[in-house]
């Protein structure tokens, strides 16, 4: 009995041919999984706020919190951007966002959520991971022109910074809340049926910028 070894796809690039890795594929799996994560996370803390008038919800979303955090960490470790720059800063975001999370909620006496929402100007800090993620969405409306993430790359900004300046009555910010909520996850859930080669992108521009960059140096 022979065994036969199926030969990689080659793919035609702007600068080269190319082929695609199990590795590859690895990293687009879990960037995925990651977004699902997080938006999950997202999700079921909004609908506790959102749904729930128990006080005591707030304790629950600080762990949620972290969960949506991590994940979103992940996804931005293994996320195929060509700019490499664009990159290490929207990493650069969340890193200072998280340590600022950790330390409002070690410092804090309230649940993370409530100091947020009632010290507007912790979003200095925390908010940060926010602005990761709406470069996520934003990467994701230029490159495949999808509705929801031009949404949410609007949407977040705009409840953040509405909340921030305290321009927002509470009606607004939870409808801006709900419709994020909702559009992270359509937009995670959509990712899992999106092909995995077209998160890989075109290798030969990575291979090109990369060449570029050593001949620099």
């Amino acid at each position: 009995m022979t065994t036969q070894i199926t030969a990689p796809e080659v793919y035609q690039g702007q600068f080269g041919e190319f082929t695609i890795t199990q590795s590859d594929r690895t990293g687009v799996i879990i960037y995925r999984a990651g977004l699902m994560v997080a938006a999950l996370s997202f999700a079921i803390g909004s609908a506790l706020v959102l749904f729930n008038n128990n006080p005591s919800v707030f304790t629950v979303l600080t762990p949620l919190y972290a969960c949506f955090s991590l994940a979103l960490g992940v996804s931005l470790l293994t996320i195929h951007i060509y700019m490499a720059s664009l990159h290490r800063v929207l990493q650069a975001f969340w890193a200072i966002g998280t340590i600022a999370s950790v330390v409002l909620a070690l410092s804090s006496s309230e649940p993370l959520a409530v100091t947020v929402y009632n010290q507007p100007i912790t979003l200095f800090g925390l908010g940060f991971i926010f602005v990761a993620l709406t470069g996520i969405y934003f990467k994701e409306a230029f490159c495949f022109n999808r509705l929801e993430t031009k949404v949410l790359t609007v949407i977040v900004p705009l409840l953040l910074l509405g909340h921030l300046v305290g321009i927002l009555p509470t009606q607004p910010e939870q409808i801006l809340l709900g419709t994020w909520a909702i559009l992270f996850l359509v937009f995670a859930l959509r990712k899992t049926v999106q092909a995995i080669p077209l998160d890989i992108g075109d290798k030969s521009v990575f291979a090109y910028l990369k060449e570029q960059h050593s001949t620099k140096i």
